[in-house]
Parts: structure tokens; sequence; C-alpha cells
């Protein structure tokens, strides 16, 4: 006797792994923990707000660098074209007022007192460790960048 062969609703087939699949009525999420395609929540939360570290700036405020990083190209990614550059805090701003207005801020007098202390070197941990005479720690004069008045 020849049998017809009725076909499986799409709602019993199971699907690949880390999708929906319904059955009878119900919602099951399936294989969430090895998925490829989101990232994980800790990664994203700690480098949500990350900003260069003091020794970073410390390095990029050396007048080659400094001088590279406030005459920069045009970049349409940047905001402001990346014409508007705080070397202290290392942020783009949309336009010289914008820049003007951040050099008044909390966060930027907050960033300018933690730069006047000079970055630790390996030199200072070895003296810290025992290997040689202590020497105080040095402080390092910071001024807020001068900023060119070019707005009508």
């Amino acid at each position: 006797m020849n049998v017809p062969k009725i076909a499986k609703p799409d709602w019993e087939e199971n699907e690949v792994k880390g999708f929906h699949i319904t059955i009878m009525g119900k919602s099951k999420q399936i294989g969430n923990h090895n998925s490829t395609r989101k990232k994980s929540i800790g990664k994203t939360w700690k480098t949500k707000r990350y900003t260069k570290h003091l020794d970073e700036i410390h390095a990029d405020m050396k007048p080659s660098s400094a001088a590279k990083l406030l005459k920069q190209a045009v970049d349409y990614d940047v905001a402001g074209c990346a014409q508007h550059y705080c070397l202290h805090c290392a942020r783009y701003f949309v336009d010289a007022k914008a820049l003007k207005e951040h050099f008044k801020t909390k966060g930027h007098k907050k960033r300018i007192k933690l730069l006047k202390d000079e970055p630790y070197s390996q030199a200072e941990a070895d003296r810290a460790a025992g290997m040689g005479s202590y020497i105080p720690h040095k402080t390092v004069e910071v001024k807020t960048q001068p900023i060119e008045e070019d707005m009508e």
C-alpha cells in the first residue's frame, strides 16, 4: 500500500543554534552561550568610556607628536573633521567654540591636575623595590593648549 507522506509543520523543526524555535505555541531560545554573533556585555561596559591613559597622553604632549595631533588632516569620520582636538583629554570637538567651552569644564581641569605628576617609569619602580636610592616624585608643568581664534 502506498501511504502519502505528510509534511511536518515548520514549528516542529529545530532551527540553527542561537535562534528561537516554537514548539506547540511556546517560544524557546536555544544555544546562546557560545554565540559568536554577540559581543559580551562585560566587554561592552569596560570599553564604553575608554580614554587614553595618562602615560599615553604624556607621550602625546611631546612637541613632535603634539604638533601632529593639533594639525591633523581632515577626517570626516571624527567629530569636527579632526580639526578641534583637546590634547590633554584626547577628545575631538565639533567646533572651536565647543573646544573653548571644554577648557572651562571640571573634567578638563581635573585631567590637567592629574597630568602634573610625572608618569611612572621602570627606574622609579626599581627604586621603590630597593634597587637604588629614593628620588622624590617630580611634577611637570602643564598648561592648557593655545587655541586659534578662527571663529567668525
